[in-house]
């Protein structure tokens, strides 16, 4: 190898590699930023699916989604078939004490009817499931709306809530 040989060499070297490591770099910092976020990341309720249980307490006669959305349907239209209602919720939070809570609107009720469960420990997200059936169920007239919400202790963390939901006004809020 000649001395022009090596400055070519050299040229090369440096024009490809300096790109080639300030994009490393980059990377690198976009990945700790991005589990920096993570690490940090607020709690949310993503998804709540409202499922009819029939009298067998299933929800779905299949795996299908299609399927599970024409049982539905025919449980929908038919409330004689049905024996409970179950709440299938995505959330995702850390707390020392979460909890889980839906509050359900019923018809010529003044106050929401409320079910809660604790969540396992440790859990910092998934899917859990609240689920109304019995007598309780039977009793309680036609749901309107319902909310979602995560509670760490005392304090709501998160909430989701049906469109029919009552909205709470300013004055609501002020009294509270």
């Amino acid at each position: 190898m000649t001395g022009r040989d090596v400055v070519i060499a050299s040229a090369w070297f440096s024009k490809y590699v300096f790109p080639v490591n300030r994009i490393s770099q980059l990377a690198a910092a976009l990945l700790v930023f991005g589990v920096a976020t993570a690490a940090h990341a607020e709690a949310k309720i993503s998804k709540v699916l409202p499922h009819w249980l029939d009298k067998k307490g299933r929800h779905t006669l299949s795996p299908s989604l299609l399927e599970r959305d024409a049982y539905q349907a025919q449980l929908r239209a038919n409330p004689d078939q049905r024996s409970g209602i179950r709440f299938d919720v995505k959330w995702s939070g850390i707390g020392s004490e979460l909890k889980l809570k839906v509050e359900l609107q019923i018809t010529d009720a003044a106050k929401p009817v409320v079910l809660s469960q604790p969540l396992k420990a440790g859990r910092r997200g998934g899917w859990s499931a609240i689920t109304l059936d019995g007598e309780r169920f039977k009793s309680l007239g036609k749901i309107v709306a319902w909310r979602a919400s995560l509670l760490d202790g005392d304090k709501t963390l998160a909430e989701h809530k049906s469109f029919l939901w009552p909205r709470e006004t300013p004055s609501k809020k002020a009294a509270d």
